[in-house]
């Protein structure tokens, strides 16, 4: 049995289907049993469980022998920081006794300890505690979602604009949240004893300006990138409806980006989906 934390999330949906689809036996672990109701359709188990009911997470972990990480991404108009610390302090606890004989977590590029760096900071520490278990673990550090561009879909259409952060012309690693998923199944499925520090992007670096482009091409309009200057960055964000700690964690985030201050590989797994691709299919509600 693989124990899906997550599922009901574009990755964690992913790595269900993708097991799923194997013939696999695979319960998801979600608080709202509605929002699983597909994976139940297609006779998943479903486990209504809260991640911080420490006992209860255990005991699902125990009708299990593989386990999908992925620590829940707090809503953005709280303590994003102090939320998910909380949140994987109880997995990290529930995983003691659990009797799982392998983990595969995802984080993401950029990961490393310190303080002042939004999620880069919490996804470190879920790497080290993971070695403090004594269960076999792989990690799987993924480049920019794709996805973090869902929610412009709306402004280019009404707008003709999409925002960034990011400048124009900036070349970021981007990756579908699909083939995350895709690939943190395959790990999953792997012996125990094969284990490691895995990174994973897409077919190219796409800049602002290409998925400006993407939505241009995906809805027939023209569509611009309008870059935030940095002054603006928090103001921004509040309006989006984040909190003032959100915000600030991920203007943090935003920063260590834009300076290439941080860990990649020299041989990732790559993807196939580029950022055409994905805005394609995203405008024709694919996604």
């Amino acid at each position: 049995m693989y124990i899906i934390l997550g599922a009901t999330g574009h990755v964690g949906s992913a790595v269900a289907e993708t097991l799923l689809s194997r013939g696999e036996a695979v319960t998801v672990i979600t608080r709202d049993a509605e929002k699983a109701e597909k994976f139940r359709q297609k006779r998943a188990v479903v486990a209504v469980a809260d991640v911080h009911a420490v006992e209860t997470l255990r005991q699902v972990f125990r009708t299990g022998k593989r386990l999908f990480l992925l620590n829940p991404p707090a809503l953005p108009d709280t303590d994003t920081i102090a939320e998910e610390k909380k949140s994987l302090a109880s997995i990290i606890a529930a995983l003691e006794g659990s009797g799982l004989e392998k983990v595969v977590a995802l984080s993401t590029y950029g990961a490393h300890d310190g303080e002042g760096v939004g999620d880069l900071g919490v996804l470190y520490e879920m790497e080290q505690q993971l070695s403090e278990t004594h269960i076999p673990f792989s990690i799987v550090r993924a480049a920019y979602y794709m996805s973090n561009w869902d929610g412009f879909l709306q402004t280019a259409k009404t707008e003709g604009k999409i925002y960034s952060l990011y400048p124009d012309d900036f070349e970021l690693p981007m990756v579908a949240p699909e083939e995350i998923g895709k690939f943190a199944a395959e790990l999953l499925i792997e012996p125990v004893e094969r284990t490691g520090l895995y990174y994973i992007e897409g077919p190219a670096e796409y800049t602002p300006a290409d998925v400006g482009n993407a939505f241009s091409e995906a809805l027939a309009k023209q569509v611009d990138t309008e870059v935030i200057p940095r002054t603006e960055w928090i103001p921004f964000l509040k309006k989006m409806g984040f909190s003032q700690h959100a915000a600030e964690s991920m203007a943090a985030m935003t920063d260590i980006t834009l300076e290439e201050k941080y860990e990649v590989s020299d041989s990732p797994v790559r993807g196939e989906i580029s950022i055409r691709d994905y805005v394609g299919k995203l405008a024709k509600g694919m996604v």
